[in-house]
């Protein structure tokens, strides 16, 4: 009885038992996690090379009567195309001519607002240094004109040319700003020496005209009387 008992077991072992649900989705799970199965399961760039050919794929020629929708996607991306193309190669030339016009000082790259160009001209003049001194004081007045929006500087502008335009929102100033002019093209380009003097009368031209209201436009049309 005893050995009928295991018989009847170890039957049951060999045949199939057909499992609930729950039981079937783990065994389900278990064996899907094998690595055989695993190495066959498609990557996320499997899946989306497939998509993308897919997509390739379901692309048509337009037909003769179907043509005509495709012609505004068709002129946009020709545009875009042509536009970046012209970016590549040419740039920005607005935004690189505002760059250069914002830093062209007198010939230079000079990116120091008026301020610093200031400071750097009395930290020369007290080294004695009254070339350098004046240099930095006549751009710190031609920079201080441009962050008011009088002047702006435009390369190839000359210091004389500078203050002929300066006197006209500045007319009582003529005489001093054609001074200060002959003054930097001097220590700048000639070779003159500075003089204390000399900078002095740039500083005090560079302090009044700071705080001075230039003559605009508008100021010199005449009022029309009622």
């Amino acid at each position: 009885m005893i050995g009928g008992l295991y018989i009847h077991a170890a039957l049951r072992g060999a045949i199939p038992v057909e499992p609930d649900a729950p039981e079937a989705r783990d065994w389900l799970r278990a064996e899907l996690a094998k690595p055989p199965y695993e190495a066959a399961r498609p990557t996320w760039f499997d899946r989306l090379s497939t998509a993308i050919l897919d997509w390739f794929a379901s692309l048509t020629a337009p037909s003769a009567d179907g043509f005509a929708a495709w012609v505004p996607l068709l002129a946009t991306v020709a545009v875009v195309v042509l536009v970046g193309a012209a970016i590549l190669i040419f740039g920005l030339p607005r935004l690189n001519r505002r760059s250069r016009l914002a830093t062209d000082l007198f010939g230079v790259d000079e990116r120091r607002s008026a301020a610093d160009l200031r400071r750097a001209a009395l930290a020369a003049a007290s080294h004695l240094d009254w070339s350098q001194a004046s240099a930095e004081m006549f751009r710190a007045l031609a920079r201080g004109m441009s962050e008011r929006t009088i002047l702006v500087v435009t390369p190839g502008m000359t210091a004389h040319s500078f203050a002929a335009r300066a006197a006209e929102p500045f007319p009582g100033e003529r005489v001093r700003l054609a001074e200060a002019a002959e003054l930097f093209d001097g220590v700048r380009y000639l070779g003159a020496e500075g003089t204390e003097q000399r900078f002095l009368a740039l500083a005090a031209l560079e302090s009044d005209l700071r705080t001075a209201r230039p003559i605009l436009h508008e100021d010199l049309t005449p009022t029309r009387q009622p």
